[in-house]
């Protein structure tokens, strides 16, 4: 007996039951050329398997010769420790899917991976030694470990790019088929679109009917839900995102065996909007499976991200004394009035601060700033113009590069502020928030956010949002230093800046 979503809407074919042993009429499918073939990530997965496995082996050996050997000595029981040593981080890495296809390729997940298998293979040493009285060199502990690490994210990070170049034309793709209604199925393709480096390309989409307007531009309707083991069968699709609550309960079930007789993998999108990873846990119960979302980040993470500011962001200030000086005194010689500029921000649940920057306009540009409104670069409450006249020669150059921000370390140090997270607004900012931009608040503001690392001023003030309550809703220890490795790349370009 079918469900009554595989009943709903017209089909442009004959109808098959998912639980039969053929839900699908097997013939030959245009997309079955050796060269179109060779584009799909199925095909190529492997290969950047092994490489990432590869890259990983060559950090150890690198540090095994550069630290090990000259500590122990080079003889065979120092080969056999590095072998040990090899095998073990590659065993840790897998065991937190750090080779996993599915998320190759994803820097949050990657970095995450080695990161904890450093640790946990740093403290595997330290118990080790602890317990069996064996000599372990705190040499190879507290430098070996790390800079393990740090060339197996050097390493990760090229092959993650050398990817997402291929991806950006359409190589190492997962062809991809989006089912749902058609409001349900224009925001996830939306969404796919909009980044292709995650490796989703979208070759068609399924409607409840074959006569349902296409819900994108650009996108074909290639069938309708019932249609969608066929389509699978015909268009080499991979991958099926089911969206929306069009499709739930027995006809998932009943869809998942017709997909896995086709050889494609099923993926949800719930409609927890921007909600990630590490806030979603599956919880089997009374023969269901519940999805968990955690409603709040745990004290450990928030420690550790207390830990990360303060020290770090200790370490930059004390780094950046020297430019922040030089760039001070420029500044006073260039223009009349103060190295410094504060400003009363809005931080974390509406607290206000007194944020520090270096002074990169005239001394009247507050006083200007009504006249320029209408001016603004920006669509939402933000200030901003590309050519401001208010900002002296000296500030361009301090601004292109944000020089002006790093004051704002003290913030940091302070803990007014954090390295990572949503940017700092004005007070009249919060004025005019909707609703749920509040939700911005939740988190201290950052020197650096996804907003700056995905566009910076470029972006629209809507798609600014969205990135900050993604960031505010999913942050974790890996995605801030992720973020902070983007942003000093981005610094560097000097993109999007103002």
């Amino acid at each position: 007996m079918r469900t009554d979503e595989e009943r709903r809407g017209r089909s442009s074919g004959p109808r098959r039951s998912w639980a039969s042993a053929q839900p699908f009429e097997p013939r030959p499918t245009p997309f079955n050329s050796s060269v179109a073939r060779s584009l799909r990530w199925a095909e190529v997965s492997t290969g950047y398997q092994w490489r990432a496995v590869a890259l990983d082996a060559l950090a150890v050996v690198a540090v095994g010769l550069l630290l090990v050997v000259p500590v122990y000595g080079a003889n065979l029981v120092t080969a056999g420790r590095v072998t040990v040593a090899l095998l073990g981080f590659l065993a840790l890495v897998a065991m937190f899917r750090g080779y996993d296809a599915r998320t190759l390729g994803d820097g949050s997940t990657e970095v995450s991976a080695l990161l904890r298998a450093g640790f946990v293979g740093a403290t595997a040493l330290m118990a080790l030694s602890y317990t069996t009285k064996a000599e372990v060199s705190r040499l190879v502990v507290f430098a070996g470990i790390p800079t393990i690490v740090l060339l197996a994210l050097a390493g990760r990070y090229l092959q993650r790019q050398f990817l997402h170049r291929h991806r950006a034309r359409g190589v190492a793709m997962m062809r991809t088929l989006v089912v749902g209604d058609p409001a349900a199925v224009a925001r996830v393709v939306g969404d796919l679109v909009r980044d292709p480096s995650h490796g989703f390309q979208v070759a068609g989409v399924c409607l409840p009917s074959v006569d349902d307007a296409p819900p994108v531009p650009g996108v074909p309707v290639v069938g309708a839900v019932a249609d969608v083991p066929q389509v699978v069968a015909d268009r080499a699709i991979e991958t099926v995102v089911v969206a929306g609550s069009h499709m739930s309960g027995e006809a998932l079930r009943r869809m998942s065996w017709a997909l896995a007789r086709a050889g494609a993998q099923l993926v949800v999108a719930p409609d927890l909007v921007e909600v990630t990873g590490p806030r979603l846990n599956l919880r089997p119960t009374a023969g269901l499976v519940l999805l968990e979302v955690q409603t709040g980040a745990p004290p450990s993470r928030m420690l550790a991200k207390a830990a990360l500011d303060r020290g770090l962001g200790t370490c930059l200030l004390l780094l950046a004394a020297p430019v922040i000086g030089a760039a001070a005194l420029a500044v006073r010689a260039t223009s009349p009035g103060p190295a410094f500029y504060r400003q009363t921000r809005v931080g974390v649940d509406g607290r206000t601060f007194t944020l520090w920057k270096l002074r990169s306009m005239y001394l009247d540009a507050d006083a200007r700033r009504d006249a320029y409104l209408a001016l603004t670069d920006r669509d939402g409450p933000m200030f901003k113009m590309r050519r401001d006249p208010r900002v002296t020669p000296v500030g361009r150059f301090l601004r292109r590069y944000s020089i002006d921000e790093l004051p704002q370390l003290w913030n940091v140090v302070t803990g007014d502020m954090s390295l990572v997270g949503p940017r700092p607004p004005l007070e009249s900012e919060v004025a005019t928030y909707a609703d749920h931009v509040h939700r911005r608040l939740h988190v201290r503001p950052g020197l650096t956010g996804l907003w700056q690392v995905s566009g910076r001023a470029d972006l629209s003030w809507e798609e600014s949002v969205r990135l900050d309550l993604r960031y505010v809703d999913n942050w974790s220890l890996a995605m801030d230093l992720l973020i902070l490795w983007k942003t000093f790349r981005a610094v560097v370009g000097g993109s999007g800046a103002y």
